[in-house]
């Protein structure tokens, strides 16, 4: 195997600290032409589909590749901006406001940088760029608050195969999950606090998560659980009783049974148990992207107007809320430790090692 140079190192280089803030990802652009290879990279990873790879393998370029994209197309039109993908443009914001707190506490010894386990910009690309400014250590931040085999350790695999064409390895420090953070449940439930200010509280409220297969929680994933302890966590924070919120699982995809109770049939069915007015949000999504604007903010809305409800609106998610972004650094901070020192020690290290030189 031919392994990679780090590109622009030389010895002479000091060495930095570098932060990778990572989601799922988008395609280029809202046309089928875009979606299928965007789907195909998407899809024919093995830890978000686990079917034996020969099956999926015909299932996914013979019948899935040839319908999907379109159809996928045509949702993504409703939530493309002026500036793109808005997962893209949030989670590009996310990344930018964190490296100015990095930048305020520890100067230009930490590089922050951004990028997508699928589609672009890639990981790959995103690592050589942080390696090429001289980062010698480094801080994997995937912005999935529960920890899943089909997301989180997704992201690690991705660094790890870009890792294995390397010679000269950076430390590796990877966030796992925040599902359950005081700071985290605090900017959620400010969230809907705000929300409630302006809007005023409705019968119930819906925390909608992504959903994954059933097998995968049987098989030891831990999402199921950590999506509970946070709408547990969230509603004890707002002082909800168990009758006025509830946990469902959205855009489950295929015939196998999905994490229960599902996001669209409970939108179907709530207006005929007496719930006529609700407000959904969706706490595992650090960004709205398609699932929630269009998913939630439209789709399920049909379903519970059609059911008889009479009021429904979506909260949306943290996205570059300040609180949020303070919440996200605390995470990068901690994680930081022992490898770097702020501005501000710095200064009152070198203070007193002038005053103790004067003596």
């Amino acid at each position: 195997m031919k392994f990679k140079s780090n590109q622009g190192f030389t010895h002479s280089q000091s060495d930095k600290i570098g932060v990778l803030v990572t989601n799922l990802g988008t395609p280029e652009s809202p046309t089928a032409a875009a979606l299928r290879p965007y789907l195909k990279e998407f899809l024919s990873d093995p830890r978000v589909v686990e079917i034996p790879r020969v099956l999926w393998w015909f299932i996914l370029n013979l019948i899935i590749l040839n319908t999907r994209p379109k159809r996928s197309a045509e949702a993504y039109k409703t939530v493309w901006t002026e500036e793109g993908s808005p997962l893209l443009t949030i989670t590009k914001a996310q990344a930018t406001s964190i490296e100015a707190r990095c930048k305020a506490e520890y100067g230009d010894d930490v590089v922050v940088d951004f990028a997508m386990r699928y589609g672009n910009p890639a990981i790959s690309d995103a690592i050589e760029r942080m390696l090429s400014q001289g980062v010698r250590k480094l801080v994997v931040l995937p912005l999935y608050p529960q920890y899943s085999a089909s997301t989180t350790a997704s992201t690690f695999d991705a660094i790890a195969k870009d890792f294995t064409k390397r010679r000269w390895l950076p430390e590796l420090r990877f966030v796992n999950h925040y599902n359950d953070r005081p700071d985290y449940i605090k900017a959620l439930a400010n969230k809907v606090r705000a929300y409630w200010e302006e809007h005023g509280k409705a019968d119930k409220l819906i925390l909608s998560y992504h959903g994954i297969p059933k097998r995968y929680l049987l098989n030891g994933d831990p999402y199921h659980c950590e999506c509970h302890k946070t709408s547990r966590l969230l509603a004890e924070e707002l002082g909800l009783t168990h009758e006025e919120y509830m946990t469902t699982f959205q855009s489950r995809f295929g015939k196998a049974e999905w994490l229960k109770p599902y996001t669209d049939a409970t939108m179907k069915s709530l207006p005929g148990q007496g719930v006529k007015s609700i407000q959904v949000m969706c706490p595992g999504f650090s960004a709205d992207c398609l699932e929630t604007i269009e998913e939630i903010g439209e789709e399920n809305r049909e379903y519970f107007m059609e059911a008889g409800g009479e009021k429904y609106e979506y909260i949306p998610a943290l996205n570059s809320d300040e609180e949020h972004i303070d919440m996200l650094f605390g995470l990068v901070k901690e994680n930081l430790h022992g490898w770097t020192v702020s501005k501000d020690t710095a200064l009152r290290a070198g203070l007193a090692r002038a005053l103790g030189a004067d003596k």
